[in-house]
């Protein structure tokens, strides 16, 4: 089973909230998911990110893949760089 780590959209028209999921590849956007790492509003200005970082690490480290857009909020935030050092021993 694939494992991502992937945007959820929530909010009504017009108006974008994501959820930032675990949740199976083969499972739709907006369908069944394992475990909620935290929220993303780009509507804010700047964008509002709240992710649960200690749930986001071990689930980076069993071998959950990021989406392009979810690699470029985690980095944004920090996660990454703590994922890469943790990888490397540091």
């Amino acid at each position: 089973m694939a494992v991502k780590i992937r945007l959820k959209r929530m909010g009504a028209k017009k108006t974008p909230f994501y959820r930032i999921v675990v949740a199976d590849s083969r499972s739709p956007r907006d369908g069944k998911v394992i475990e909620q790492l935290g929220t993303y509003n780009p509507l804010k200005n700047p964008a509002e990110i709240k992710i649960d970082e200690e749930a986001t690490l071990k689930r980076l480290a069993t071998g959950a893949q990021p989406t392009d857009t979810v690699r470029n909020i985690l980095s944004k935030s920090g996660i990454m760089e703590k994922f890469h050092n943790q990888k490397q021993g540091k």
